[in-house]
C-alpha cells in the first residue's frame, strides 16, 4: 500500500482546529482509494515561537522539505518566502467554490515553467469535467489554447478576454471547469466570488515538479473564535483535497473529498441554517458523504 509523508502546519489562531479536521477528512478519503497518509505535526508560527523560541525553526522546515506535500493551515506570507527559495515550485493554483460552482485557477509562477504548467492543468481538467478555458487576450494564448486542443482530444478548451470572464464568473460561475490565466490575474479572479457570495470557499497551492507542493485555505487566524470549536473547515478541507490531487497525484480521492464537501456546504447553504455549527459537525457530515461520493467519482471517470 502506498504510503504518502504530510507535513503539517497548524499555527495558531484556530489553524490547530481546522487542521484536525482536515486529518480526519484526508484519512479518511485515504482509507476509501487505498493509500496511507503519514501525516508530521511540526511547530510553526506562534505555536513554535512559543515552544521553540522562534516561528519555522530547522526540525520543521527540514520536516517540510522532506515531505512529499505540505499542508498549512493558516495563510503566512513567511511561509513561501522562507520555502519558496529551495523547493522547485512551477505553478500556483487556487480552487474556488462559487455559489455551489467549483472552479480551478492555475497559472505559471514563472516564464520558464509554462509547458510544464499546461501539462498540469490539462491533467486537472480531464481529472474533473474536462473543459478548459484560457483566459486573456486572444494573442496571448491562441497558440497554447490551439496546442491544447491538438493534443487532447475530447477536451473542451476555450478562449475567452478577462472581461469576458469576470462577466461570466458573476453571472453562471457553473460554466467553467479549469480556468488557465497570467500569474497577475489568478487572485482576482478566483476572489471575485468574495464580492458576491459570503458562503465562499477558496484554497491555494503551490505546485512543484520536484519535491513537495505548498496547499492551505484562504483564510487567516481569526484570533477572535480560535478555542471555541466554531471554524468553518471547509476552505481548510478543500485545501487538503486540493493536496490529494495536485500535490499527491491521488484525483480520485481529490474528487471524492471534495465532492462531498460541496453536497454538505451545498445541503447547508439550502437548509439556510443561521445557528454557528461545531467544526467537528461539518466534518461529520462530510465523513458521512463520503461512501456516495466516491461512488458517484468512481461512475463519472467510468463513464469518461
Amino acid at each position: 500500500m502506498t504510503t504518502y509523508s504530510v507535513a503539517c502546519l497548524a499555527g495558531d489562531g484556530i489553524g490547530p482546529e481546522v487542521m484536525a479536521q482536515a486529518s480526519r477528512g484526508v484519512r479518511a478519503a485515504a482509507r476509501l482509494h487505498g493509500f496511507e497518509l503519514d501525516e508530521e505535526h511540526v511547530p510553526f508560527g506562534a505555536d513554535a515561537t512559543m515552544r521553540v523560541g522562534q516561528p519555522f525553526p530547522l526540525a520543521s522546515r527540514n520536516a517540510a522539505l522532506a515531505a512529499d506535500a505540505i499542508l498549512a493551515a493558516t495563510i503566512d506570507p513567511a511561509l513561501l518566502h522562507s520555502l519558496e527559495g529551495e523547493l522547485d515550485l512551477r505553478a500556483a493554483v487556487m480552487r474556488a467554490r462559487l455559489r455551489g460552482a467549483a472552479i480551478t485557477f492555475v497559472a505559471p509562477l514563472r516564464d520558464d515553467a509554462w509547458n510544464w504548467t499546461l501539462e498540469r492543468a490539462i491533467a486537472t481538467a480531464r481529472s474533473s469535467r474536462g473543459h478548459l478555458t484560457f483566459v486573456g487576450s486572444e494573442d496571448g494564448w491562441t497558440a497554447e489554447a490551439a496546442e491544447a486542443s491538438e493534443r487532447d482530444d475530447g477536451l473542451e478548451v476555450t478562449l475567452l478576454s478577462t472581461r469576458r470572464t469576470i462577466r461570466t464568473l458573476v453571472a453562471s460561475p457553473e460554466s467553467f471547469d479549469v480556468i488557465v490565466c497570467a500569474l497577475p490575474l489568478l487572485a482576482p479572479l478566483a476572489e471575485l466570488g468574495w464580492c458576491l457570495d459570503s458562503r465562499r470557499v477558496l484554497a491555494w497551492g503551490r505546485l512543484a515538479e520536484d519535491g513537495p507542493g505548498i496547499f492551505g485555505p484562504n483564510h487567516g487566524t481569526a484570533a477572535d473564535i480560535a478555542g471555541h470549536g466554531v471554524a468553518d473547515p471547509s476552505s481548510m478541507l478543500l485545501a487538503a483535497a486540493l493536496m490529494l490531487g495536485e500535490g499527491l497525484g491521488e484525483r480520485g480521492a481529490a474528487a471524492t473529498l471534495s465532492s462531498a464537501v460541496s453536497y454538505v456546504r451545498g445541503n447547508r447553504e439550502r437548509r439556510a441554517v443561521g445557528t454557528v455549527s461545531m467544526s467537528s459537525e461539518l466534518t461529520d457530515a462530510v465523513l458521512a458523504q463520503l461512501p456516495q461520493s466516491h461512488s458517484n467519482a468512481e461512475f463519472l471517470t467510468e463513464a469518461v
